[in-house]
């Protein structure tokens, strides 16, 4: 058997924590009777809504639209009227303009037929993309259009999809490419037609062989299109699933500092945002429901459930069973890279991948202590950056010092402060570093 393919520089391995939902089928929760929907759910311009209180929506009738800037626009997951637009719990803003909507129960769910996409140009085919407001949904929510759309001086040549999913406890990815593989392939046949390429490469970490089995039939079984799709079996090694880390393990090109993948001839999108894909030009259905991982020690049932955009985090809780006395922390998405929730009110975005209810002995609670200089967060960084450096200069009061070690270049992946043996908070320093710096 040959070398699995990884990055050359740092990474980590953290215990994966998947079994508790990796066999669990992708289950249907009931819908609310209220959601509340962001009015900014991507990166660039939040939409302005189209609506006023009062309305009456039916499932899938945009709510927003971007008028000016970078975008996409929102739909209302549910048939309702609109109750009220105005701010609500945000996992990472406190709060955020929201729309919020009451659910009518007995309106039909809207229906939707499949669609040739075949003789569909490039121009149609993004505005079906844009028209279903899909943006990516591994996190980022950067607008899926736009990554379509390179400079003209971009000289496109492959396109990878990312099903590495390497952040402990989620298994969302994992059961897409076990559940829809067919319309995951569907939906690269989609972007590459979009980008006028030929090479696919679907990065599948070894620790998801029914994922990766999956996946090679679909392959094997779509022969639609011109091009070459092959799946890629990567070492499991944490940030596998980082766009730079996932272009270097599949292709060896090296994306160069605060430049895009593009610039080395590649396009990256996740397996879940191309499923997304798939169902907005395939079937004209817009991203308004979401596969979300709910896992930990902490709840009472793990699952990995298909819920409306906008359902609140308490309606998850009371459909799973409640939490357990163990509970010590949420986290909206995973323990490497998520964000402690303060509030069971925070609803779930088109770029929530996973809420983790985790116990006391999933997390470590102990008080960090002074830089020691070991150098072991050095080894473990990716990108070659200097994270301890970083941190003394936060605590001198110094932010704006630090770009010389990297600070913009990180993209927080946790790997410094996983192995830090004094327990020191260097994503966070990172972050409050950027912040400062930047102001």
């Amino acid at each position: 058997m040959k070398d699995l393919l990884t990055f050359p520089k740092g990474g980590v391995h953290p215990p994966a924590a998947k079994h508790l939902t990796a066999g669990l089928a992708i289950e249907v929760m009931p819908v609310a009777d209220e959601l509340d929907i962001f009015v900014g759910q991507h990166i660039g311009a939040p939409c302005t809504p189209t609506v006023a209180k009062g309305d009456s929506v039916a499932e899938g009738d945009v709510i927003g639209t971007v008028t000016k800037g970078l975008g996409t626009p929102i739909h209302a997951p549910v048939a309702g009227k609109v109750k009220a637009i105005g701010a609500v719990a945000h996992p990472m803003r406190v709060t955020a303009p929201a729309i919020t909507l009451q659910t009518d129960h007995e309106a039909p769910a809207r229906v939707y037929t499949r669609k040739d996409w075949a003789g569909l140009d490039r121009a149609a085919l993004l505005a079906a993309i844009n028209q279903g407001g899909i943006v990516g949904v591994g996190g980022a929510g950067f607008p899926t259009h736009a990554k379509l759309s390179p400079p003209p001086e971009a000289k496109i040549d492959t396109l990878i999809l990312n099903g590495a999913e390497c952040e402990p406890y989620i298994t969302a990815d994992h059961r897409q490419m076990l559940e829809h593989a067919a319309e995951i392939v569907e939906g690269a046949r989609i972007i590459m037609a979009v980008l006028g390429v030929s090479r696919c490469h679907i990065g599948i970490e070894a620790n998801k062989p029914d994922a990766i089995a999956a996946m090679q039939k679909a392959v094997r079984e779509n022969t639609v299109g011109a091009g070459t799709i092959t799946v890629d079996v990567l070492k499991v090694k944490y940030p596998q699933g980082s766009e730079k880390q996932l272009i270097q393990s599949i292709t060896g090109r090296k994306v160069p500092g605060f430049a895009l993948p593009s610039a080395v001839g590649v396009v990256v999108h996740n397996v879940s945002t191309t499923k997304a894909i798939f169902d907005a030009v395939v079937l004209g259905k817009p991203l308004y429901e979401k596969v979300v991982t709910i896992s930990g020690k902490g709840i009472r049932r793990p699952a990995n459930l298909l819920v409306r955009v906008g359902t609140r985090l308490n309606e998850i809780v009371a459909y799973l069973g409640g939490v357990t006395p163990e509970l010590a922390k949420i986290v909206f998405g995973g323990p490497m890279m998520g964000f402690a929730a303060s509030s069971l009110e925070i609803p779930v975005t088109k770029t929530t991948s996973s809420v983790l209810f985790l116990a006391e002995d999933e997390i470590d609670s102990t008080p960090h202590s002074q830089c020691i200089r070991c150098g072991w967060c050095l080894a473990a960084c990716p990108m070659g950056l200097e994270p301890k450096e970083i941190a003394i200069y936060v605590e001198a009061g110094r932010e704006k010092d630090t770009e010389p070690f990297g600070v913009f270049e990180c993209f927080e992946c946790g790997c410094c402060a996983y192995v830090c043996p004094a327990k020191r908070p260097l994503v966070q320093f990172i972050r409050l570093a950027k912040l400062r710096a930047r102001k």
